[in-house]
């Protein structure tokens, strides 16, 4: 097959704006010069790439398995790319992060400190839920992903890099606040606020709950996790939240840890990328980079987030 990279680069823009128009808009050329690049990739390749019906375009079996191709194929050149920078002395470049939201709340301070090392380098920082994360995976959109649940359908390589536990969050008069030893049971009933189907907090929590036979009164489910801390703050429940979400909050003195049993719930944060993927020297060097600097970032937790977690691990 004798296609250009030209073509191919057309061809990709056109499938992921799933327009024409949209595809010439964003590679600066005519619709007519779009058109007249994908009929001559069809006819090189023997079968048509796309099909209309009514004003949505769609990719054929044969588009679906050229797109995969050429994904890999501008990977590959990305990679090449870098690893001459690399050969030459520099790191020149783009890394493509996907992260879950609760991890906004350190992975930008993890950016902050590599770029001052590197420059040159350009970063894509995609910040969503488990579910969508999983499905950036299934299309391979990025170089690396940082989650705090493993998805059981994608094959991953994956190392924990850091601690993430979730406690219970309520607000500082709630009755229970300066409690110790709370039972579980105790949250039976409780008016309760809740992440979105897909967050990996939420599957977290029902399966404790389930298994401890807790039955909670869930009031409101919300999207964010600063959401949730300004309906707690607001007096209307209790929730469970990452730990790393209450840093830039709980100095204020509105919101406080309850020590409840069973809690926190021993999560990890994981770095993970696809099984068999090659990483580029890029994310090599911001993988490496995560590994070492992650764990200064635990050693500079606020005091009361040292001593909550010293008092868990006492009574577990």
């Amino acid at each position: 097959m004798q296609a250009t990279l030209h073509q191919l680069k057309v061809f990709e823009t056109v499938a992921r704006y799933g327009s024409f128009t949209k595809a010439a808009e964003a590679l600066y050329i005519t619709q007519p010069t779009v058109s007249s690049q994908i009929k001559q990739l069809a006819g090189t390749v023997g079968l048509p790439l796309f099909e209309q019906i009514g004003k949505q375009l769609y990719l054929t079996e044969a588009g679906q398995e050229l797109l995969t191709t050429c994904r890999e194929v501008f990977e590959q050149l990305d990679n090449f790319d870098m690893k001459v920078s690399d050969l030459k002395g520099t790191k020149q470049g783009c890394l493509r992060l996907g992260a879950i939201t609760t991890a906004k709340y350190f992975v930008p301070r993890l950016l902050g400190s590599f770029c001052q090392h590197y420059p040159t380098i350009d970063i894509s920082l995609q910040v969503t839920n488990h579910q969508n994360l999983t499905q950036r995976m299934l299309e391979n959109k990025d170089d690396l992903y940082v989650l705090s649940q493993r998805p059981q359908d994608v094959e991953l390589w994956s190392q924990a890099f850091l601690e993430n536990p979730l406690v219970v969050v309520a607000r500082s008069d709630h009755p229970l606040a300066g409690k110790r030893n709370i039972a579980i049971a105790r949250l039976n009933g409780e008016p309760f606020i809740m992440r979105e189907s897909g967050s990996g907090t939420r599957q977290a929590v029902e399966e404790l709950f389930e298994q401890q036979g807790v039955s909670v009164k869930v009031r409101l489910e919300l999207g964010s996790n600063e959401a949730i801390k300004h309906a707690i703050a607001g007096g209307l429940g209790i929730s469970v939240l990452s730990r790393h979400s209450l840093i830039p909050s709980m100095s204020s003195g509105e919101l406080t840890v309850l020590d409840v049993e069973h809690f926190p719930i021993p999560r990890q944060w994981y770095v993970a990328y696809l099984g068999g993927k090659q990483l580029s020297p890029i994310a090599e060097t911001f993988l490496q980079h995560l590994l070492v600097e992650s764990a200064k970032y635990s050693a500079e937790q606020p005091e009361f987030l040292h001593d909550y977690t010293a008092l868990s691990r006492k009574r577990a």
